[in-house]
């Protein structure tokens, strides 16, 4: 068993705390390593090398700043096995699926090389009689970050490359369950040419958070989770004077229009609904068809496609679809979710309770899920699942199909899958969630758009990423100028006559 590390001013540490936590493989089970997690006094340690070093890379002009990540996008490639591996091992995805949470934040990195533009200020000549006015984009100074388990690649580097091409020194604090790939990360940074102490990884658990929330010089903290902690750290973050954005939960409605094509359609929800198993924020969780036709329809064609999906271990070969969900305790919550959903009614139509693999009988695999008839009294449909289940709510109309996804406490991600424009360009007009698909099923953002949803999905007024990001990490400092005249006109020989 590994015994894994804090990575603080450029060195790996064991941390003083004595606690651990086990890091398993989730497909078999089994306990792989142990990761320390930080207290108070290791944060600090951090925070302090974070105070120190963060100054003099403020100094460095924007474009060498940038050619730090022009270089580490260069790493990134050239490592992109070895991470996706490492990431698979601890979180159970798949290696193309590892592979694109890696290329999904180096996408980032790479719209963070365009620093030198996107951190120009503003300037008015003559903005009052001699005087000029000036804007200036500057750091925060120490930034922190706390990830999810589920993008332990992608949400670090979506954090973490802002905040640094920004001139901030960056503490994250990754998720205990898969902290292998955060540190990897901090090792290339380093190797790209970013100086000691600029990005540093604190493991740990709520202790940690807490040092992070409370600690007076950190200035800004990012957060990705569950919406009841994005709550919390938001509220703590900001009454200590933080500037605070946090992510939460989501409950991702597709609805599906009478016109739409069916086989487009159920393709769509296969690999949104059951990819990664379902352990996406961006996940579609809820099917909406309009119509009983259409929902019959779309029963029809999802039955035999959820029936062929390949569960197995990132190990498996290429044609498996998913594999196991990170713990066992996350497996617990999905089967106790799943059985809610059949004693409140609603029809199971696809039952993978009893799914077992040969030769991984105590890896945390869940097998496919299908619900129809889902009503909106029903926990599966009121919580977020974090599984691999799809819920079929039948809607009457349009107008009802439309109310659901507004109704919902929840507003990250939402589609629609039509051929009629009309109806598309209303629903992206009068939906209130933060991104919309319009036959695309899960629609994020490239990396110079932004990340963001609406309602308890978020908590802070700027998103993840694009021009939010450069905002997020930097403060505005304005400049009003104005120089005395005379100096240009030499020396006076005489006493100048009264006006």
């Amino acid at each position: 068993m590994k015994d894994l590390t804090h990575y603080i001013n450029g060195e790996h540490v064991a941390g003083t705390s004595g606690r651990f936590a086990d890091v398993y493989n989730p497909a078999t089970g089994e306990v792989q390593a142990r990761v320390p997690l930080a207290n108070a006094a290791d944060l600090d340690t951090a925070v302090k090398a974070a105070e120190a070093a963060q100054p003099a890379w403020a100094a460095v002009n924007p474009q060498r700043r940038a050619r730090v990540m022009m270089k580490f996008v260069d790493l990134l490639h050239r490592d992109m096995d070895k991470l996706a591996e490492a990431l698979s091992r601890e979180h159970g995805k798949t290696l193309p699926d590892a592979a694109g949470d890696v290329q999904r934040g180096l996408e980032v990195v790479e719209y963070c090389i365009g620093a030198p533009q996107l951190l120009k200020g503003e300037f008015t000549d003559g903005a009052g009689p001699g005087i000029d006015m000036y804007s200036m984009r500057q750091p925060l100074g120490v930034s922190a970050g706390i990830t999810p388990f589920n993008f332990p690649a992608m949400i670090p580097m979506w954090m973490f490359a802002p905040a640094i091409v920004c001139g901030n020194a960056f503490i994250l604090k990754p998720s205990e369950r898969d902290p292998s790939v955060p540190l990897m990360l901090a090792e290339l940074m380093e190797e790209a040419g970013l100086p000691k102490g600029i990005l540093q990884v604190v493991n740990g658990d709520k202790e940690s958070v807490d040092a992070i929330l409370d600690h007076p010089v950190i200035q800004s903290i990012g957060f990705v989770g569950s919406t009841p902690i994005a709550e919390y750290i938001y509220g703590r973050g900001c009454s200590n004077g933080k500037r605070v954005q946090c992510f939460g939960g989501a409950k991702n409605h597709m609805i599906i229009m009478p016109d739409a094509d069916m086989d487009q359609a159920a393709d769509a929800l296969i690999g949104a609904g059951y990819g990664a198993a379902g352990e996406r924020c961006m996940a579609i969780s809820v099917a909406v068809p309009v119509g009983e036709d259409t929902a019959d329809k779309l029963i029809e064609k999802l039955k035999p496609r959820i029936d062929a999906l390949k569960v197995g271990p990132y190990t498996g070969g290429k044609d498996v679809d998913y594999g196991p969900v990170v713990t066992a305790a996350a497996k617990a919550n999905i089967l106790k979710l799943i059985d809610s959903g059949v004693d409140q009614g609603a029809e199971l139509v696809v039952d993978g309770r009893d799914f077992s693999l040969q030769g991984y009988e105590d890896g945390f695999f869940v097998g496919p899920h299908l619900f129809d008839r889902v009503t909106k009294d029903m926990d599966i449909y009121q919580k977020e699942i974090f599984g691999p289940v799809l819920s079929v709510v039948r809607a009457g109309d349009y107008e009802e199909a439309l109310g659901l996804a507004m109704d919902h406490e929840m507003g990250n991600g939402t589609a629609i899958f039509t051929r009629d424009g009309d109806a598309a360009r209303d629903f992206a007009s009068r939906v209130n969630v933060g991104m919309i698909g319009i036959n695309v099923p899960i629609p994020v953002p490239l990396a110079y758009h932004t990340f963001g949803g609406w309602k308890k999905s978020v908590f802070g007024d700027l998103n993840q990423h694009g021009p939010d990001a450069f905002k997020f990490y930097t403060r505005t400092k304005t400049v009003t100028a104005r120089w005395p005249s005379g100096i240009k006109d030499g020396a006076a020989f005489n006493f100048k006559p009264m006006d």
